[in-house]
Protein backbone atom coordinates (compact mmCIF):
# COMPACT_ATOMS: atom_id res chain seq x y z
CA UNK A 1 0.00 0.00 0.00
CA UNK A 2 3.04 2.42 1.20
CA UNK A 3 4.28 1.79 -2.75
CA UNK A 4 1.07 2.44 -4.22
CA UNK A 5 0.71 5.80 -2.12
CA UNK A 6 4.00 7.30 -2.85
CA UNK A 7 3.97 6.34 -6.61
CA UNK A 8 0.34 8.16 -6.67
CA UNK A 9 2.47 11.06 -4.68
CA UNK A 10 5.03 11.41 -7.23
CA UNK A 11 2.78 10.99 -10.03
CA UNK A 12 1.17 14.45 -8.92
CA UNK A 13 4.76 16.62 -8.75
CA UNK A 14 4.41 15.85 -12.65
CA UNK A 15 2.73 18.79 -13.57
CA UNK A 16 4.20 21.01 -11.52
CA UNK A 17 7.65 20.83 -13.71
CA UNK A 18 6.26 23.27 -15.98
CA UNK A 19 5.75 25.98 -13.65
CA UNK A 20 8.98 26.83 -13.71
CA UNK A 21 9.27 28.01 -17.41
CA UNK A 22 6.10 29.49 -16.70
CA UNK A 23 6.41 31.40 -13.83
CA UNK A 24 9.83 32.86 -15.36
CA UNK A 25 8.07 34.26 -18.56
CA UNK A 26 5.09 35.53 -16.52
CA UNK A 27 7.28 37.27 -14.17
CA UNK A 28 9.23 38.82 -17.36
CA UNK A 29 5.95 40.08 -18.72
CA UNK A 30 4.93 41.66 -15.55
CA UNK A 31 8.28 43.70 -15.85
CA UNK A 32 8.46 44.43 -18.67
CA UNK A 33 5.16 46.17 -18.90
CA UNK A 34 5.86 47.68 -15.46
CA UNK A 35 5.14 51.75 -16.28
CA UNK A 36 8.06 52.67 -13.11
CA UNK A 37 10.25 50.88 -14.81
CA UNK A 38 9.76 51.18 -18.56
CA UNK A 39 7.76 54.47 -18.26
CA UNK A 40 5.53 55.45 -21.39
CA UNK A 41 6.61 52.68 -23.18
CA UNK A 42 4.67 49.98 -20.97
CA UNK A 43 1.26 52.04 -21.44
CA UNK A 44 -1.35 49.31 -22.19
CA UNK A 45 -1.95 50.88 -25.93
CA UNK A 46 1.59 50.65 -26.87
CA UNK A 47 2.69 47.59 -29.09
CA UNK A 48 6.02 46.64 -26.84
CA UNK A 49 2.57 46.41 -24.29
CA UNK A 50 0.47 44.60 -26.60
CA UNK A 51 3.51 42.12 -27.25
CA UNK A 52 4.01 41.25 -23.74
CA UNK A 53 0.29 41.22 -23.27
CA UNK A 54 0.75 38.17 -26.25
CA UNK A 55 3.61 36.79 -24.54
CA UNK A 56 2.07 36.78 -20.98
CA UNK A 57 -1.16 34.79 -22.50
CA UNK A 58 0.87 31.83 -22.93
CA UNK A 59 2.66 31.80 -20.07
CA UNK A 60 -0.60 31.72 -17.95
CA UNK A 61 -1.78 28.44 -19.52
CA UNK A 62 -0.34 26.22 -16.85
CA UNK A 63 -2.12 28.46 -14.51
CA UNK A 64 -5.09 28.84 -15.55
CA UNK A 65 -5.66 24.83 -16.60
CA UNK A 66 -4.14 23.11 -13.70
CA UNK A 67 -7.01 20.69 -13.02
CA UNK A 68 -6.64 19.67 -16.63
CA UNK A 69 -3.18 18.93 -16.13
CA UNK A 70 -2.99 16.99 -13.41
CA UNK A 71 -5.74 14.90 -14.98
CA UNK A 72 -3.54 14.35 -18.00
CA UNK A 73 -0.42 14.03 -16.12
CA UNK A 74 -1.84 10.95 -13.80
CA UNK A 75 -1.55 7.81 -16.18
CA UNK A 76 2.01 8.99 -17.19
CA UNK A 77 3.18 7.37 -13.96
CA UNK A 78 0.22 5.23 -12.99
CA UNK A 79 -0.59 3.36 -16.45
CA UNK A 80 1.15 0.36 -16.92
CA UNK A 81 0.69 0.22 -20.33
CA UNK A 82 -0.05 2.21 -23.41
CA UNK A 83 0.54 5.66 -21.01
CA UNK A 84 -0.52 7.91 -23.99
CA UNK A 85 -3.36 6.26 -24.90
CA UNK A 86 -4.36 6.76 -21.12
CA UNK A 87 -3.32 10.13 -21.30
CA UNK A 88 -6.06 10.16 -24.06
CA UNK A 89 -8.94 8.44 -22.22
CA UNK A 90 -8.04 10.70 -18.83
CA UNK A 91 -8.56 14.06 -20.55
CA UNK A 92 -11.93 12.91 -22.75
CA UNK A 93 -13.38 11.57 -19.32
CA UNK A 94 -12.65 14.45 -17.35
CA UNK A 95 -14.31 16.88 -19.37
CA UNK A 96 -17.06 14.51 -19.82
CA UNK A 97 -17.38 14.35 -15.78
CA UNK A 98 -17.42 18.35 -16.16
CA UNK A 99 -20.05 18.25 -18.99
CA UNK A 100 -22.44 15.96 -16.50
CA UNK A 101 -21.71 18.21 -13.60
CA UNK A 102 -22.83 21.66 -15.54
CA UNK A 103 -25.66 19.98 -16.87
CA UNK A 104 -27.20 18.98 -13.36
CA UNK A 105 -26.33 22.18 -11.76
CA UNK A 106 -27.93 23.79 -14.48
CA UNK A 107 -31.11 21.63 -14.56
CA UNK A 108 -31.27 20.91 -10.35
CA UNK A 109 -29.06 23.93 -9.23
CA UNK A 110 -30.96 24.61 -6.52
CA UNK A 111 -31.77 21.05 -5.32
CA UNK A 112 -27.55 20.95 -4.92
CA UNK A 113 -27.45 24.42 -2.74
CA UNK A 114 -25.58 26.21 -6.02
CA UNK A 115 -26.07 29.34 -7.88
CA UNK A 116 -25.40 28.38 -11.58
CA UNK A 117 -25.81 31.93 -12.71
CA UNK A 118 -23.10 33.80 -10.11
CA UNK A 119 -20.02 34.33 -12.06
CA UNK A 120 -16.97 32.04 -11.98
CA UNK A 121 -14.60 32.66 -9.65
CA UNK A 122 -13.14 33.42 -6.57
CA UNK A 123 -15.96 32.62 -4.06
CA UNK A 124 -18.84 31.39 -6.16
CA UNK A 125 -17.03 27.55 -5.91
CA UNK A 126 -17.42 27.73 -9.68
CA UNK A 127 -14.74 28.16 -12.50
CA UNK A 128 -14.45 27.38 -16.12
CA UNK A 129 -12.76 24.15 -17.11
CA UNK A 130 -11.94 24.13 -20.96
CA UNK A 131 -14.66 27.05 -21.45
CA UNK A 132 -17.22 24.15 -19.25
CA UNK A 133 -18.60 25.79 -16.11
CA UNK A 134 -18.88 23.59 -13.25
CA UNK A 135 -17.87 22.75 -9.61
CA UNK A 136 -14.54 23.90 -8.69
CA UNK A 137 -12.64 20.78 -7.51
CA UNK A 138 -10.15 21.43 -8.25
CA UNK A 139 -6.95 19.17 -8.18
CA UNK A 140 -8.45 16.34 -6.25
CA UNK A 141 -11.51 16.14 -8.95
CA UNK A 142 -8.89 16.14 -11.60
CA UNK A 143 -7.14 13.46 -9.68
CA UNK A 144 -9.99 11.60 -8.42
CA UNK A 145 -11.42 11.44 -12.25
CA UNK A 146 -8.28 10.07 -13.65
CA UNK A 147 -7.40 7.89 -11.42
CA UNK A 148 -10.60 5.88 -12.05
CA UNK A 149 -9.71 6.34 -15.70
CA UNK A 150 -6.15 4.93 -14.94
CA UNK A 151 -7.74 1.75 -12.95
CA UNK A 152 -10.35 1.29 -16.09
CA UNK A 153 -7.33 1.43 -17.97
CA UNK A 154 -4.87 -1.06 -16.71
CA UNK A 155 -8.01 -3.24 -16.22
CA UNK A 156 -9.84 -3.27 -19.20
CA UNK A 157 -7.85 -2.19 -21.97
CA UNK A 158 -6.85 -5.17 -23.16
CA UNK A 159 -9.74 -6.83 -22.42
CA UNK A 160 -10.72 -9.17 -25.92
CA UNK A 161 -14.60 -8.25 -26.86
CA UNK A 162 -16.63 -10.32 -29.63
CA UNK A 163 -15.83 -10.03 -33.05
CA UNK A 164 -18.95 -8.03 -33.95
CA UNK A 165 -17.99 -4.94 -31.67
CA UNK A 166 -14.28 -5.27 -31.45
CA UNK A 167 -14.24 -1.80 -33.07
CA UNK A 168 -14.61 -0.76 -29.09
CA UNK A 169 -12.15 -2.54 -28.07
CA UNK A 170 -9.12 -0.73 -26.38
CA UNK A 171 -9.69 3.14 -25.96
CA UNK A 172 -13.05 3.63 -26.82
CA UNK A 173 -13.95 0.80 -24.40
CA UNK A 174 -12.07 2.13 -21.64
CA UNK A 175 -14.02 5.84 -22.09
CA UNK A 176 -17.15 4.02 -22.76
CA UNK A 177 -16.63 2.71 -19.50
CA UNK A 178 -15.81 5.64 -17.86
CA UNK A 179 -19.18 7.72 -19.22
CA UNK A 180 -21.20 5.81 -16.89
CA UNK A 181 -18.89 5.78 -14.23
CA UNK A 182 -19.27 9.54 -14.20
CA UNK A 183 -22.97 9.17 -14.43
CA UNK A 184 -23.07 8.77 -10.15
CA UNK A 185 -19.41 10.19 -9.62
CA UNK A 186 -20.74 13.47 -11.29
CA UNK A 187 -23.78 13.58 -9.11
CA UNK A 188 -21.94 12.84 -5.94
CA UNK A 189 -20.02 15.41 -6.28
CA UNK A 190 -22.84 18.16 -7.14
CA UNK A 191 -24.30 16.69 -4.01
CA UNK A 192 -21.19 16.77 -1.90
CA UNK A 193 -18.25 19.00 -3.01
CA UNK A 194 -19.88 22.36 -1.87
CA UNK A 195 -20.56 20.98 1.75
CA UNK A 196 -16.65 20.69 1.29
CA UNK A 197 -16.12 23.94 -0.22
CA UNK A 198 -17.87 25.78 2.57
CA UNK A 199 -15.71 23.75 5.26
CA UNK A 200 -12.76 24.59 3.17
CA UNK A 201 -13.64 28.55 3.86
CA UNK A 202 -13.65 27.72 7.26
CA UNK A 203 -9.97 25.82 6.90
CA UNK A 204 -9.05 28.85 5.00
CA UNK A 205 -9.50 31.10 7.89
CA UNK A 206 -7.89 28.50 10.42
CA UNK A 207 -4.46 28.74 8.61
CA UNK A 208 -4.50 32.27 7.90
CA UNK A 209 -5.10 33.64 11.70
CA UNK A 210 -2.91 30.74 12.82
CA UNK A 211 -0.03 32.89 12.58
CA UNK A 212 4.32 31.77 12.68
CA UNK A 213 3.15 28.29 14.69
CA UNK A 214 0.92 27.34 11.76
CA UNK A 215 3.68 27.60 9.34
CA UNK A 216 5.80 26.05 11.43
CA UNK A 217 3.89 22.61 11.62
CA UNK A 218 3.40 22.91 8.11
CA UNK A 219 7.12 23.38 7.49
CA UNK A 220 8.34 20.77 9.61
CA UNK A 221 5.55 17.82 7.71
CA UNK A 222 6.70 19.18 4.66
CA UNK A 223 10.30 18.17 5.01
CA UNK A 224 10.29 15.25 7.41
CA UNK A 225 7.52 13.36 4.93
CA UNK A 226 9.94 13.02 2.16
CA UNK A 227 11.58 9.68 2.67
CA UNK A 228 8.19 8.63 2.41
CA UNK A 229 6.91 10.06 -0.49
CA UNK A 230 3.83 11.57 1.63
CA UNK A 231 4.87 15.00 1.46
CA UNK A 232 2.99 15.72 -1.79
CA UNK A 233 0.23 15.36 0.22
CA UNK A 234 0.95 17.69 2.92
CA UNK A 235 2.09 20.91 0.44
CA UNK A 236 -0.51 20.25 -2.74
CA UNK A 237 -3.24 21.07 -0.95
CA UNK A 238 -2.11 23.90 -0.22
CA UNK A 239 -0.19 25.06 -3.52
CA UNK A 240 -2.15 24.14 -6.08
CA UNK A 241 -5.56 23.39 -4.46
CA UNK A 242 -8.26 25.43 -2.94
CA UNK A 243 -7.28 24.35 1.29
CA UNK A 244 -6.13 28.54 1.66
CA UNK A 245 -7.19 30.25 -1.05
CA UNK A 246 -9.20 29.56 -3.94
CA UNK A 247 -7.22 28.27 -6.71
CA UNK A 248 -4.22 27.39 -4.69
CA UNK A 249 -1.38 29.72 -3.49
CA UNK A 250 0.80 29.60 -6.32
CA UNK A 251 -2.10 30.50 -9.24
CA UNK A 252 -3.21 33.16 -6.76
CA UNK A 253 -0.08 34.70 -6.33
CA UNK A 254 0.70 34.71 -9.72
CA UNK A 255 -2.88 36.13 -11.06
CA UNK A 256 -2.34 39.00 -8.50
CA UNK A 257 1.22 39.84 -9.11
CA UNK A 258 -0.14 42.96 -11.32
CA UNK A 259 -1.89 44.15 -8.29
CA UNK A 260 1.08 43.40 -5.98
CA UNK A 261 3.68 45.29 -7.87
CA UNK A 262 1.99 48.65 -7.90
CA UNK A 263 1.08 48.79 -4.69
CA UNK A 264 2.79 50.45 -1.87
CA UNK A 265 1.60 47.98 1.11
CA UNK A 266 3.58 45.72 2.82
CA UNK A 267 3.06 42.11 0.68
CA UNK A 268 2.10 40.56 3.85
CA UNK A 269 -0.46 42.75 4.40
CA UNK A 270 -1.93 41.80 0.97
CA UNK A 271 -0.94 38.26 1.08
CA UNK A 272 -1.48 37.28 4.50
CA UNK A 273 0.18 33.41 3.71
CA UNK A 274 3.10 31.78 4.43
CA UNK A 275 2.98 28.56 2.91
CA UNK A 276 5.26 29.24 -0.21
CA UNK A 277 8.29 29.17 1.89
CA UNK A 278 10.42 25.94 1.71
CA UNK A 279 12.32 27.78 -0.78
CA UNK A 280 14.18 29.30 1.87
CA UNK A 281 15.82 26.22 2.96
CA UNK A 282 16.47 25.13 -0.36
CA UNK A 283 18.76 28.00 -1.13
CA UNK A 284 20.28 29.04 2.29
CA UNK A 285 20.07 25.61 4.06
CA UNK A 286 21.69 24.00 0.94
CA UNK A 287 24.78 26.35 1.00
CA UNK A 288 25.23 26.10 4.89
CA UNK A 289 25.12 22.33 4.67
CA UNK A 290 27.59 21.91 1.83
CA UNK A 291 29.99 24.16 3.09
CA UNK A 292 29.74 22.12 6.18
CA UNK A 293 30.34 18.82 4.22
CA UNK A 294 33.18 19.83 2.48
CA UNK A 295 34.65 21.83 5.78
CA UNK A 296 34.60 18.14 7.63
CA UNK A 297 36.02 15.83 5.00
CA UNK A 298 38.80 14.24 4.55
CA UNK A 299 41.56 16.71 3.11
CA UNK A 300 42.42 14.41 0.41
CA UNK A 301 38.91 13.58 -1.07
CA UNK A 302 37.95 17.42 -1.15
CA UNK A 303 38.79 17.85 -4.32
CA UNK A 304 36.85 14.78 -5.48
CA UNK A 305 33.76 16.04 -3.51
CA UNK A 306 33.44 19.08 -5.23
CA UNK A 307 32.61 17.15 -8.09
CA UNK A 308 29.89 15.94 -6.37
CA UNK A 309 28.99 18.85 -4.24
CA UNK A 310 29.00 21.85 -6.98
CA UNK A 311 26.10 20.44 -9.05
CA UNK A 312 24.24 19.12 -6.14
CA UNK A 313 24.64 22.58 -5.13
CA UNK A 314 23.90 24.04 -8.36
CA UNK A 315 20.75 22.18 -8.76
CA UNK A 316 19.58 23.09 -5.37
CA UNK A 317 20.14 26.58 -4.90
CA UNK A 318 18.84 27.74 -8.90
CA UNK A 319 16.03 25.08 -9.17
CA UNK A 320 15.08 24.10 -6.04
CA UNK A 321 15.39 20.18 -6.30
CA UNK A 322 17.36 19.08 -3.24
CA UNK A 323 16.96 15.34 -3.26
CA UNK A 324 20.06 14.37 -4.24
CA UNK A 325 21.43 16.63 -1.12
CA UNK A 326 18.66 15.10 1.38
CA UNK A 327 18.95 11.56 0.16
CA UNK A 328 23.10 11.81 0.61
CA UNK A 329 22.87 12.20 3.91
CA UNK A 330 19.35 10.79 5.20
CA UNK A 331 20.10 7.21 5.33
CA UNK A 332 23.82 7.96 6.40
CA UNK A 333 22.71 10.10 8.81
CA UNK A 334 19.01 9.98 10.07
CA UNK A 335 19.73 12.83 12.91
CA UNK A 336 20.83 14.97 10.34
CA UNK A 337 17.78 15.19 7.96
CA UNK A 338 15.58 15.93 11.46
CA UNK A 339 17.64 18.62 12.45
CA UNK A 340 17.30 19.93 8.68
CA UNK A 341 13.38 19.39 9.19
CA UNK A 342 13.56 21.52 12.28
CA UNK A 343 15.59 24.52 10.84
CA UNK A 344 13.46 24.36 7.93
CA UNK A 345 10.50 24.81 9.61
CA UNK A 346 11.78 27.44 12.24
CA UNK A 347 13.59 29.61 8.83
CA UNK A 348 9.92 29.59 7.39
CA UNK A 349 8.16 30.34 10.73
CA UNK A 350 10.65 33.35 11.47
CA UNK A 351 10.70 35.03 7.80
CA UNK A 352 6.69 34.71 8.13
CA UNK A 353 6.84 36.66 11.26
CA UNK A 354 9.16 39.40 10.15
CA UNK A 355 7.04 39.52 6.54
CA UNK A 356 8.62 38.00 3.87
CA UNK A 357 5.79 36.40 2.04
CA UNK A 358 5.70 35.14 -1.82
CA UNK A 359 6.02 32.45 -3.92
CA UNK A 360 9.75 31.41 -2.85
CA UNK A 361 8.58 27.23 -3.13
CA UNK A 362 11.66 26.80 -5.66
CA UNK A 363 15.06 28.24 -5.83
CA UNK A 364 16.83 31.38 -7.18
CA UNK A 365 15.30 31.17 -10.99
CA UNK A 366 12.03 30.77 -9.79
CA UNK A 367 12.76 34.02 -6.80
CA UNK A 368 14.09 36.45 -9.52
CA UNK A 369 11.41 36.17 -12.07
CA UNK A 370 8.14 35.32 -9.43
CA UNK A 371 8.90 37.68 -6.95
CA UNK A 372 12.74 40.07 -7.15
CA UNK A 373 12.07 41.73 -10.68
CA UNK A 374 8.56 42.31 -10.44
CA UNK A 375 7.60 43.04 -7.03
CA UNK A 376 11.38 44.66 -6.14
CA UNK A 377 10.47 48.58 -6.44
CA UNK A 378 8.26 48.73 -3.45
CA UNK A 379 9.22 45.52 -2.03
CA UNK A 380 12.84 45.78 -1.82
CA UNK A 381 13.03 46.07 1.81
CA UNK A 382 11.32 42.31 2.24
CA UNK A 383 13.56 40.83 0.11
CA UNK A 384 16.38 42.53 1.69
CA UNK A 385 15.10 40.77 5.17
CA UNK A 386 15.04 37.31 3.25
CA UNK A 387 18.17 37.76 2.36
CA UNK A 388 19.98 38.67 5.58
CA UNK A 389 17.88 36.05 7.25
CA UNK A 390 18.54 33.32 4.59
CA UNK A 391 22.75 34.12 5.25
CA UNK A 392 21.90 33.84 9.03
CA UNK A 393 20.54 30.65 8.68
CA UNK A 394 22.98 29.39 6.27
CA UNK A 395 25.98 30.02 9.05
CA UNK A 396 23.74 28.44 11.44
CA UNK A 397 23.24 25.41 9.42
CA UNK A 398 27.01 25.39 8.91
CA UNK A 399 27.71 25.08 12.54
CA UNK A 400 25.15 22.71 13.54
CA UNK A 401 26.01 20.30 10.68
CA UNK A 402 29.85 20.70 11.11
CA UNK A 403 29.17 20.11 14.91
CA UNK A 404 26.89 17.12 14.71
CA UNK A 405 28.53 15.81 11.73
CA UNK A 406 32.38 15.81 13.93
CA UNK A 407 30.76 15.08 17.25
CA UNK A 408 29.45 11.87 16.02
CA UNK A 409 31.42 10.91 13.18
CA UNK A 410 28.81 10.83 10.49
CA UNK A 411 29.96 9.41 7.16
CA UNK A 412 29.23 12.13 5.38
CA UNK A 413 30.72 13.01 1.59
CA UNK A 414 34.22 12.92 1.90
CA UNK A 415 34.62 11.16 5.19
CA UNK A 416 34.05 7.47 4.41
CA UNK A 417 36.39 4.81 5.25
CA UNK A 418 35.97 2.16 2.08
CA UNK A 419 34.89 2.36 -1.23
CA UNK A 420 31.60 1.45 -0.66
CA UNK A 421 30.00 4.38 0.11
CA UNK A 422 32.51 6.46 -1.77
CA UNK A 423 31.58 8.84 -4.15
CA UNK A 424 33.91 9.24 -7.63
CA UNK A 425 34.42 12.13 -9.36
CA UNK A 426 33.31 12.43 -13.16
CA UNK A 427 36.22 11.45 -14.31
CA UNK A 428 36.83 8.58 -12.44
CA UNK A 429 33.65 7.03 -12.83
CA UNK A 430 34.30 7.94 -16.95
CA UNK A 431 37.61 5.87 -16.39
CA UNK A 432 36.15 3.35 -14.72
CA UNK A 433 33.45 2.78 -17.10
CA UNK A 434 35.70 2.90 -20.13
CA UNK A 435 37.95 0.83 -19.03
CA UNK A 436 35.15 -1.96 -18.40
CA UNK A 437 33.76 -1.05 -21.85
CA UNK A 438 30.67 0.69 -20.93
CA UNK A 439 31.00 4.16 -21.91
CA UNK A 440 32.17 3.18 -25.36
CA UNK A 441 29.62 0.59 -25.65
CA UNK A 442 27.43 1.38 -29.25
CA UNK A 443 24.46 0.05 -29.94
CA UNK A 444 24.03 -2.84 -32.58
CA UNK A 445 23.34 -0.13 -35.24
CA UNK A 446 26.86 1.14 -34.52
CA UNK A 447 25.40 4.52 -32.93
CA UNK A 448 27.30 5.59 -29.74
CA UNK A 449 25.41 4.97 -26.76
CA UNK A 450 23.25 7.99 -25.10
CA UNK A 451 24.77 8.44 -20.91
CA UNK A 452 21.27 7.94 -19.93
CA UNK A 453 21.21 4.62 -21.74
CA UNK A 454 24.14 3.32 -20.29
CA UNK A 455 22.64 4.43 -17.53
CA UNK A 456 19.07 2.37 -17.80
CA UNK A 457 21.32 -0.70 -18.88
CA UNK A 458 23.56 -1.04 -15.98
CA UNK A 459 20.73 -0.19 -13.30
CA UNK A 460 18.73 -2.68 -15.17
CA UNK A 461 22.13 -5.24 -14.13
CA UNK A 462 22.40 -4.03 -10.78
CA UNK A 463 18.16 -4.61 -10.27
CA UNK A 464 18.33 -7.85 -10.80
CA UNK A 465 17.60 -8.30 -14.81
CA UNK A 466 14.71 -8.13 -16.62
CA UNK A 467 13.27 -11.15 -14.68
CA UNK A 468 13.45 -9.40 -11.60
CA UNK A 469 11.08 -6.67 -12.33
CA UNK A 470 7.60 -5.85 -11.41
CA UNK A 471 6.91 -2.86 -12.29
CA UNK A 472 9.02 0.80 -12.99
CA UNK A 473 7.43 4.36 -12.90
CA UNK A 474 9.18 7.48 -11.63
CA UNK A 475 8.85 10.82 -10.10
CA UNK A 476 10.67 14.31 -9.94
CA UNK A 477 14.36 12.81 -9.21
CA UNK A 478 13.96 9.17 -8.47
CA UNK A 479 13.14 5.68 -10.68
CA UNK A 480 11.24 3.99 -8.20
CA UNK A 481 11.19 0.03 -9.04
CA UNK A 482 9.61 -2.98 -7.76
CA UNK A 483 11.44 -6.22 -7.75
CA UNK A 484 10.34 -9.99 -7.13
CA UNK A 485 13.56 -10.38 -4.77
CA UNK A 486 15.36 -7.68 -2.89
CA UNK A 487 18.18 -9.71 -2.34
CA UNK A 488 19.13 -9.72 -6.23
CA UNK A 489 19.51 -5.67 -5.78
CA UNK A 490 23.31 -4.53 -5.62
CA UNK A 491 24.78 -2.36 -3.22
CA UNK A 492 24.67 1.48 -3.22
CA UNK A 493 28.25 2.09 -4.18
CA UNK A 494 27.31 -0.01 -7.63
CA UNK A 495 24.69 2.16 -7.99
CA UNK A 496 26.62 5.60 -7.21
CA UNK A 497 29.27 4.25 -9.80
CA UNK A 498 26.69 3.78 -12.36
CA UNK A 499 25.47 7.46 -12.19
CA UNK A 500 23.16 7.25 -9.51
CA UNK A 501 22.89 10.27 -6.67
CA UNK A 502 21.99 7.46 -4.17
CA UNK A 503 19.71 4.45 -3.74
CA UNK A 504 16.46 3.53 -1.44
CA UNK A 505 16.19 0.12 -0.67
CA UNK A 506 13.40 -1.86 1.08
CA UNK A 507 12.71 -5.55 0.47
CA UNK A 508 10.96 -5.25 -3.21
CA UNK A 509 10.60 -1.47 -3.49
CA UNK A 510 13.95 0.36 -4.84
CA UNK A 511 14.52 4.20 -5.44
CA UNK A 512 17.50 4.81 -7.61
CA UNK A 513 18.37 8.53 -7.12
CA UNK A 514 18.75 10.00 -10.91
CA UNK A 515 18.35 13.63 -10.61
CA UNK A 516 16.42 15.74 -13.19
CA UNK A 517 16.92 13.21 -16.17
CA UNK A 518 15.43 10.48 -14.79
CA UNK A 519 12.38 10.40 -17.50
CA UNK A 520 14.64 9.67 -20.24
CA UNK A 521 16.33 6.81 -17.56
CA UNK A 522 13.03 5.58 -17.45
CA UNK A 523 12.05 5.80 -21.19
CA UNK A 524 15.55 3.44 -21.63
CA UNK A 525 14.89 1.31 -18.84
CA UNK A 526 11.28 0.20 -20.32
CA UNK A 527 12.73 0.13 -23.59
CA UNK A 528 15.20 -2.80 -22.33
CA UNK A 529 12.41 -4.40 -20.50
Amino acid sequence: MMKKIQRFGGAMFTPTLLFAFSGIMVGISIVMTNQHIFGALAAPDTIWSQFWKVISSGAWMVFMQLPLLFALALPIALAKKQQARACLEAIAVYLIFNYFVNSMLTSWGGFFGVDMAAEAGTGSGLTMIASIKTLDTGMIGALLVSGIVVYLHNRFYDKELPDYISIFRGTSFVVALGFFAMLPVAFLTCLIWPSVQHAMTGLQSFFINSGSFGIWVYGFLQKILIPTGLHHFIYSPFTYDNAVVQGGTSVYWATHLQEFATNAKTLKEMYPIGFSLSGLSKVFGSIGIFAAFYNTAKPEKRKKLLGLLIPAALTAILVGVTEPLEFTFLFIAPALFLVHALLDATLQAIAFTLGVVGDFGGGIINWIFLNWLPLGYYHYKTYLTQVVLGIVFAVIYYFVFSYMIKKWNFKTPGREDDDEVKFYSKKEYQDKKASAGATTAEATDGKKKTKTQVQAERYLDLLGGPENIVDVTNCATRLRVTVKDGSLVGKEFEFKEAGAAGLVHNDTAVQVICGLNVPYVRDDFEALL
